[in-house]
């Protein structure tokens, strides 16, 4: 059984005011393809009133019937605004609202407005495999073949990626099944652990996101869904507050519009769709806040004043004589076999038999360009960039940052000073300057939007990264791990 929402497994976070309540329907309104709602409308209403629509359906005349559904199949095909409500079976207005609602039917063509025939095709598949995730659609492969079979497909296909998130809003709306509805932000989480959105979309996710983040909106109306929610927790289910998946979510949308989809020519396989789902409950030790990795680490090594993966990776680095290495830090490893690192080592393995210590040097780098924040946080960047060229002034700033984050930087500087002796320098060719270059993006990060302040901070942000591997005297660092 999955925790509870109230284990504290989901850290607090301050956000910005979500978009408003009609932001994603606008986006519809512009986007949508208007032909798609013909046949499965009327399955978006709550159970009820499909109920006492059906009881009405059957008291008609067939032919009556079927002139209705003819009249509306014309009106959606004959230039009707897909702003506008449209009459449904029995002149019942359906509106964008309901058109975004959860359906029990398939759909027959995209959501979205597309000319790209493959994109048409694969949409109406995905719809099938997210009501199969979901339990609303029958299937005997296990849910995990199926985020697999969604995740691939997304990975693979840009195109298709806000034609799947967008249904994944839909099933998510008005459902009042609460096991479906878990499953379905669920499968959402997985997803944006691999891609994000395109950007034209980015802002109308974030905003359906936000607006389920609101503990509040786990109690008040659907009174159903909550009903239907006991139940499935009485049953054994997870129960976690949508809230709760909504805050991960938006943690994770915020971090892949960064860093973008998954690197590597490798598609994803079940064992990253393990961790990816894992990742919920159990925080990942790569982009997670310095606290977080300390917190997590805790029972295993509960006297470690330093985070186990950045003192383990960079072992491994010298273990595999990195310092020997020309190019270290500046040529990547391969990209798969980084991924495939760093699914072990969010297991707490190193695996053995590794060669090539590029490998773990990128994922050393990546861990801290993943940061949640940055090694020397936001508040202390002016300083950094005020003093790049003063050794003095840019030792107070380090001696002046909170205890982590000091202990953490100081390692970091004291690794980075081995591979900076004239002696290895003469093999790798990574002087004090290219190792600065290497790793200041992973140490600073420049608020700004300007081009002409990134271009003129980044030599500054360099200047302070060399400055601290010459002049910083790290000898207290000794035996602390």
């Amino acid at each position: 059984m999955m925790p509870s929402s109230s284990c504290g497994i989901f850290p607090e976070f301050t956000l910005r005011k979500p978009s408003s309540e009609t932001d994603i329907e606008n986006w519809a309104s512009k986007h949508f393809n208007k032909h798609t709602q013909g046949s499965d409308e009327r399955h978006s209403v709550p159970r009820v009133y499909r109920t006492v629509e059906m009881a009405a359906e059957r008291s008609c005349r067939s032919s009556v019937t079927a002139a209705v559904v003819t009249a509306r199949t014309e009106e959606a095909h004959h230039g009707r605004p897909s702003s506008q409500p449209t009459l449904g079976l029995f002149r019942r207005k359906v509106s964008i609202a309901n058109m975004l609602a959860w359906s029990s039917e398939p759909i027959k063509k995209p959501m979205i407005v597309t000319s790209d025939r493959n994109v048409k095709r694969e949409a109406v598949d995905i719809f099938k495999l997210i009501q199969t995730f979901m339990g609303d659609r029958r299937a005997k492969v296990d849910s995990l073949g199926v985020a697999l079979e969604v995740v691939v497909r997304g990975w693979s296909n840009q195109g298709l990626r806000d034609e799947l998130y967008i249904q994944l809003c839909r099933q998510t709306t008005e459902n009042f099944r609460y096991d479906s509805l878990e499953r379905g932000w669920e499968l959402m989480a997985i997803c944006l652990a691999f891609f994000p959105p395109t950007p034209r979309f980015h802002t109308y996710l974030e905003g359906y996101i936000c607006r389920h983040m609101d503990p509040l909106n786990d109690t008040k109306g659907e009174g159903a869904a909550r009903a239907r929610r006991d139940v499935f927790i009485a049953l054994g289910g997870a129960g976690v507050a949508i809230s709760s998946y909504a805050k991960y979510c938006y943690r994770k949308l915020t971090k892949a519009a960064l860093t973008g989809a998954k690197k590597g020519v490798q598609k994803p396989c079940v064992e990253e769709i393990k961790h990816a789902r894992n990742a919920i409950f159990s925080p990942s030790m790569f982009g997670s806040s310095l606290d977080e990795v300390m917190a997590l680490q805790k029972e295993r090594y509960p006297d470690n004043q330093l985070p186990w993966v950045q003192t383990r990776l960079s072992e491994e680095v010298l273990g595999l004589n990195g310092d020997q290495m020309e190019g270290i830090f500046r040529v990547p490893g391969d990209i798969d076999e980084v991924n495939a690192l760093k699914l072990q080592v969010d297991q707490w393995k190193i695996p053995t038999g590794l060669e090539d210590p590029h490998i773990p040097a990128s994922l050393l780098k990546l861990w801290y360009r993943e940061l949640e924040e940055p090694l020397i946080p936001h508040e202390f960047y002016e300083e950094c960039i005020s003093h790049y060229d003063n050794p003095e002034a840019a030792v107070t700033v380090v001696l002046g940052l909170p205890h982590i984050n000091k202990l953490v930087l100081c390692y970091l500087i004291r690794f980075l000073q081995v591979f900076a002796q004239a002696d290895n320098v003469i093999i790798t060719k990574m002087d004090v300057n290219n190792l600065a270059m290497v790793m200041a993006p992973n140490c600073l990060r420049c608020q700004s939007d300007d081009p002409r302040v990134i271009f003129e901070n980044t030599r500054k942000e360099m200047s302070f990264i060399r400055v601290l591997i010459q002049r910083l005297d790290t000898s207290f660092m000794d035996g602390i791990l």
